[in-house]
Formats: structure tokens, sequence, C-alpha cells
């Protein structure tokens, strides 16, 4: 008697209080009501029931295999097949190749000759450079250096580098040597000044070209050439300007070294120091002049010679006194230091 009615009849209590009975008619759902706590039935039809018995005979079926040492699979494993089962499927699989396809389409169409480089990368890379090169720092012009900077990388990625940096180069070699020929015909007075204006305004333009062709720089000049580019660029202005007119300089700069402020202070050391960055061996043919801007140009001092340097010394105070550089005032100094 107690068997049959437990198989006619069992309540089970879940989390939420609500009241589950079973029975061979079917399964009813008691929901607890929250203004009491008297369970209120919900009935279900039996197609639901029988899914969930199936369900939960399913369930245990799943844990006792893997009890016995099977695999646990749960819902969520068997989402992550049915995703697995859904990508490997020949639509995805058509999808996929339909992808790749387009990608290599739209490179294939994107591609850049060497015509496209000629007629439409290279002249907006040329008109920069001209501006960059010849710009006044007075002048304000407006440039663009993430446009520069896309083009570069552009025609690097198109494998147009070398195409490109030999257009660059002789792009600049061009400009280096109109700027020689204006050297030339410059008086000798304005030579040490127009020469210091030329190496300015192409340092400067140097520290905008280099960084816009830094892509070119990185994975051409330094990977195929091994040489860098600011270096490359500096060389041209070595070979076509400085060394064209360093023997004219050197003469003006050992007059303007004997004459104090015969050219500006500042403009001697920009040029001086311009010339031993360019090439250091130049030094030599001027020692005097370069000294006086370069540390370690002379030789070292010798204990023996301390009188040649005093003497050295005096003889230029006396030149600067006899030519109206006074000595200021001497009224406070000791008489010991009258013959100094």
């Amino acid at each position: 008697m107690e068997d049959m009615e437990d198989d006619c009849f069992v309540l089970n209590d879940d989390y939420n209080h609500n009241y589950c009975a079973n029975s061979a008619s079917g399964q009813v759902l008691y929901l607890r009501n929250e203004l009491s706590d008297v369970p209120q039935p919900l009935s279900i039809s039996p197609g639901l029931a029988t899914r969930d018995v199936a369900a939960q005979e399913n369930h245990s079926k799943v844990c006792s295999s893997s009890s016995s040492g099977l695999k646990f699979m749960d819902s969520d494993s068997s989402s992550v097949s049915s995703d697995t089962s859904e990508t490997d499927s020949p639509s995805a699989v058509s999808i996929a190749g339909k992808l790749t396809l387009n990608s290599a389409s739209k490179f294939l169409m994107n591609a850049m000759t060497e015509e496209d480089y000629r007629t439409t990368y290279w002249p907006n890379l040329e008109k920069a450079i001209d501006h960059l090169l010849i710009q006044n720092p007075m002048d304000h012009i407006s440039i663009s250096y993430e446009q520069i900077y896309s083009c570069v990388y552009k025609c690097v990625c198109q494998q147009h580098s070398e195409l490109l940096y030999k257009d660059l180069m002789l792009k600049i070699t061009t400009h280096l040597q109109q700027v020689s020929s204006d050297l030339q015909i410059s008086p000798p007075r304005n030579l040490i000044e127009n020469f210091n204006i030329a190496l300015t305004r192409y340092t400067d333009a140097l520290q905008c070209i280099v960084p816009v062709f830094i892509y070119m720089n990185k994975f051409y000049i330094e990977t195929k050439l091994n040489r860098d580019l600011r270096e490359d660029l500096m060389k041209l202005f070595t070979d076509h300007v400085a060394e064209k007119h360093v023997d004219t300089l050197i003469p003006l700069l050992l007059e303007a070294h004997s004459m104090p402020f015969q050219v500006r202070p500042s403009t001697m050391a920009s040029v001086v120091k311009g010339l031993y960055t360019l090439w250091p061996d130049w030094a030599q043919l001027a020692p005097a002049v370069f000294s006086g801007f370069i540390p370690q140009i002379n030789p070292p001092t010798v204990e023996s010679q301390l009188s040649d340097y005093a003497a050295r010394d005096q003889k230029l105070q006396m030149e600067l006194s006899l030519n109206g550089f006074p000595r200021g005032d001497q009224s406070r100094k000791r008489a010991s230091e009258e013959s100094a």
C-alpha cells in the first residue's frame, strides 16, 4: 500500500520553494505564492513532462557514465561541438574560400604599378621635399607629414623601395648642386655667412625629411644597404657643397679668426662645428681656428712649454689692446701683476 502511494504521488521541493509532484498521469508543479506559503498548482502538459523525464534520464546516464571513467559532457560542451560542426560544414568552408578570394582580388586591385608611382605618389613626395629644402624659416608652409609618411609607407609595401631611394637621392643631389652654384658666385666677404645659411637650412630640412622616410630607412636602407638615411644625406652635402668650397672657406676663417668680430662669433662657431661634423680631418687645415670651438684639437699641454703658452697669451692681449679693446679697470690690480 505504501509502495503504491509512493508510485502515485511524490512531492519535491526546489531551491525556490516550488513544489513538484510526480504521478502516474503526469507532472503537476505547485508555485509558491509570494503572499502566502500555500503552494498554488500549475498544470504542465504531458508532452513537456515527458521531455523533462527524458532529459533527467539522459542526465543520469551521462553522470553514471562519467563515474565509470568516461568523459563528462554538459550542455556547454554540446553547444561547442555544435558550433564546431557548423564551422566545419561545407557552407562555412565555401564562405571562407570566398573571403580569401575576395581579399586576394582586393589586394591585386590596390597594387601599385611603377606608372602609378611615377604619376601619383612620387610627384606628391617631390613637391613636399621641395618645400622642406627651400623654405625660409620665417615663412609658414603647410605640409601634411601624415600624407608624406603614408605615401612612403605605401611605396615601401608595394616593393618600390629601391626606386624611391634613388629618386630621393637624385632629388636632393640636384638641389645641392644648385646650392653649390649659388655659393660659387657669392662674394668672398659673404661666403662664410652664406655657407652657414645653406648648411643650417639643409640640416633643418633633414630633421623633417628623415622622420617621414623612416619606414624606408628601416626596411630598405638599414636592412639591405647596411647604411643610415641621415648619414647618406649628410654625405651628399659634403660631396657636392662643402668639399667644393672648403679650400676657399679655410683662408677666410683664418682671416676672420685673426680679426675678432669681423664675423659674428655665432656664425664662426656654426661653420667650424659644421665642417668638423662633415669631415673631422679638415680641422688639421686650421688647428688654431678649430681649437677655439672644438675640444682636443691641439696636442696635450706639456709642462716644459708653459713659458711659451704665457708668451702667446701676452701677445694676444697686446694685439687686442692695439685693436681698440681695453683691458678694463686696472686700478685694483696688484703691483706685482703690472708686468703681466
